[in-house]
C-alpha cells in the first residue's frame, strides 16, 4: 500500500508551484521586474517547500502509525483555506509585503485517545524544530549552500514558533488541548 495516493501528490506539486511563486519575490534580485524569475522561483520552493511538505508528511505518518485514517489535501480543497490562498495571492499581487495562508493540512479520520491526538499535532512542527536546529548547525559549516540552510533555518524556525501557538486551528491548540485532556 502506497503511503502517497496520485491525488496526494498532484496537491503536493500544485501546493509546492504555488509556494514558489508566492515567495519568489523575496529572493529575487529585483523585486519589481517586469519578467518572471525563473532563479527566484526555484530558490523560494527549494527554501519553503520542503518545510511545509515535511511538516505535513509527518502529521500524516504520525496518524497513519496510531491507526488512523490521513489524507494531506492542498489549500484549494477547503473553503476556508482556499479564501486564505486566494487573499494571499491578492496580497502578492498587490506587493503588500504580508500574507497568511494554510498552503494544505492533512484530515485525519478514526478514533484514539487525546495523547494520540496531540502527538499528530506535534509531528509536524517537531519536524520543523529539527529541519531549523539541522539548518542552523549546517549553515555555519557549509559556506557553499550557507545561504540556502541560513534561510531554511529561519523559515522552519518560524513555522515552529509559528504552528506552536495556542490559538484555535493551529496545530499548538491541538497539541496543548489534547495534552490538558489526557491529562485531566
Amino acid at each position: 500500500m502506497a503511503i502517497l495516493s496520485f491525488m496526494e501528490i498532484i496537491d503536493f506539486i500544485i501546493m509546492t508551484l504555488f509556494l514558489g511563486y508566492l515567495f519568489q519575490d523575496m529572493f529575487a534580485r529585483s523585486p519589481h521586474a517586469q519578467r518572471f524569475d525563473w532563479k527566484s522561483f526555484r530558490f523560494a520552493v527549494y527554501v519553503t517547500a520542503p518545510a511545509i511538505i515535511l511538516h505535513e508528511l509527518f502529521h500524516k505518518l504520525a496518524a497513519l502509525a496510531f491507526g488512523f485514517d490521513a489524507v494531506f489535501h492542498a489549500f484549494y480543497a477547503d473553503t476556508t483555506t482556499l479564501w486564505l490562498g486566494i487573499f494571499a495571492l491578492l496580497a502578492k499581487l498587490a506587493h503588500f509585503g504580508f500574507f497568511f495562508i494554510v498552503p494544505g493540512f492533512v484530515s485525519i479520520s478514526g478514533s484514539g485517545t487525546p495523547l494520540h491526538y496531540a502527538l499528530i499535532a506535534f509531528a509536524g512542527p517537531a519536524l520543523n524544530l529539527l529541519l531549523w536546529q539541522a539548518a542552523s548547525y549546517l549553515s555555519k559549516r557549509h559556506t557553499r549552500h550557507g545561504a540556502l540552510l541560513a534561510v531554511t533555518a529561519k523559515i522552519n524556525m518560524f513555522l515552529f514558533i509559528f504552528n506552536m501557538l495556542p490559538i484555535p486551528g493551529f496545530d499548538g491548540f491541538q497539541v496543548y488541548l489534547n495534552l490538558w485532556r489526557a491529562i485531566f
